[in-house]
């Protein structure tokens, strides 16, 4: 033998990448990146195939026509003159092939990312890149194909009006980029014509990944939601930092399957509605290993909140973590599965807390505060079902239902002597109630607090709520 072929091959499945030829319009490829290599006597591989649908089938190796899914089997073939077997020079041909294709790989992964300056972004944090961001967005999500990355690149400053990503995508799983900063404009009135409540919104995506190392500034000077997500499944959010919200920073909506992790969302204790992340008619969410500090409730837990886990939060300021308000202008409410585990709670207004309204419907069931550790907190451990925004009704007809709740494992420091406060409607008692292993002091030094009303419940190892609860017969 004088010589021998070395093949490398790549099948082509499912990967889709942009191209244009001799002035038609861009196709899509299908791509999936295998290959292997394997030695073929004084022979190259197969010619290159490509099987493409346009409105008419175009034969093997012609100019690729636009159309629908398009296959392709690709194989390299490099020649060694008289090989001889030598291991050397057999080296150097797998070398140069294995360098061929994963210089084919990087093209085509990147490929799949949506760079937002090149859509004409500029990231001067004064020219407004809102239509740059846009025009990225419906890019990256009518491209079908694996997994496609919308990027925001870092050390660049992105001024953005209201807007909304708005899916579904093709792609069945879209990663945010998130490594640059974007601010929100100072001046409300220079986006007057803005009909958007929500700062940024996503919006019925699938598959969603919001992650990466940049920070979102609100600016606190308008009155928009920071960011939003509507009808989000698969979702999951890490690594960002938000400071400043108009109001709430994050919101979650009619979302399942949520994970976040790893965020900090910061802004000042005295600014209002200024929520860390807001829960509703959501389900199975995961928030883990955060860090919130705000004006208000560092996580809220709203109507149709379902399968909720929150662990290892640092939450202060704020007003805590609170499962409602439900109820409100006689809403029927349901929270149910809620579990609270871990977390340190630093100079909060409040710490595990439940709050509805009265006249409310519905229930709130099955809720678990667990291993918490609280810090100068004004009221740590609190059920109000008489939550009101002045005074208190004379009239109550009904009451958002609330039972089977725990807190156990449970210590620090109270800025006031009241450490436990359970104030149930008369309409519809707390039910199932268990405080266990409670140990919070006050931080003067005086005796602790504990007041309760229409409850049934027990105490089990903490002593000042003893004789609190009514026994249910």
């Amino acid at each position: 033998m004088n010589g021998a072929f070395f093949a490398f091959s790549s099948e082509v499945k499912r990967r889709r990448l942009g191209c244009t030829r001799d002035g038609f319009r861009s196709c899509k490829i299908i791509w999936s990146y295998i290959w292997r290599t394997s030695p073929m006597e004084n022979r190259p591989c197969e010619a290159v195939k490509v099987d493409i649908t346009g409105s008419n089938t175009s034969p093997h190796g012609q100019i690729l026509t636009p159309g629908r899914d398009e296959y392709l089997d690709l194989c390299v073939s490099l020649y060694q003159a008289a090989l001889k077997g030598e291991w050397k020079e057999a080296k150097e041909i797998i070398l140069r092939g294995v360098f061929f294709l994963t210089l084919l790989h990087s093209v085509l992964v990147n490929g799949q990312i949506y760079d937002v300056l090149k859509f004409g972004a500029k990231g001067n944090g004064i020219t407004d890149d809102s239509k740059a961001f846009v025009t990225a967005w419906k890019a990256m999500c009518g491209s079908g194909g694996n997994s496609k990355t919308f990027l925001i690149p870092s050390n660049k400053t992105f001024l953005l009006q209201p807007l909304m990503f708005q899916g579904p995508c093709k792609s069945p799983s879209v990663q945010f980029k998130f490594n640059g900063k974007i601010v929100a404009p100072i001046n409300k009135a220079a986006w007057s014509e803005n009909k958007l409540f929500r700062w940024v919104s996503f919006k019925e995506i699938i598959g969603l990944t919001v992650i990466g190392s940049g920070t979102i500034h609100g600016r606190g000077s308008s009155f928009w939601k920071q960011l939003h997500f509507q009808s989000c499944n698969d979702l999951k959010i890490s690594g960002i930092t938000s400071f400043n919200s108009p109001k709430n920073h994050i919101s979650i909506s009619e979302c399942k399957r949520v994970k976040i992790t790893k965020i900090k969302l910061v802004a000042p204790h005295d600014s209002p509605n200024t929520d860390g992340i807001d829960i509703s008619r959501s389900s199975d969410v995961d928030i883990y290993d955060t860090i919130i500090g705000t004006g208000d409730d560092c996580v809220a837990i709203n109507n149709g909140s379902m399968n909720i886990n929150i662990t290892r939060m640092n939450c202060g300021p704020g007003h805590g973590i609170s499962v409602g308000s439900l109820g409100r202008d006689g809403e029927e409410s349901i929270v149910e599965n809620v579990q609270v585990t871990n977390c340190t709670f630093f100079k909060t207004d409040n710490g595990a807390r439940i709050k509805t309204w009265p006249n409310g419907k519905g229930y709130a069931k099955n809720i678990l505060f667990q291993d918490l550790t609280f810090k100068e907190t004004k009221n740590p451990i609190i059920i109000d079902q008489n939550y009101v925004d002045k005074g208190r009704l004379d009239v109550e007809e009904s009451a958002v239902a609330i039972s089977n709740v725990t807190f156990t494992d449970i210590r620090g420091t109270s800025q006031v002597d009241e450490i436990i406060k359970i104030d149930c409607s008369k309409v519809t008692y707390c039910k199932d109630i268990v405080l266990d292993k409670i140990d919070i002091a006050t931080v003067d030094g005086n005796k602790p607090v504990v007041e309760c009303s229409n409850v049934y419940g027990k105490s089990i190892n903490a002593n000042e709520a003893n004789g609190c609860f009514k026994t249910q017969d």
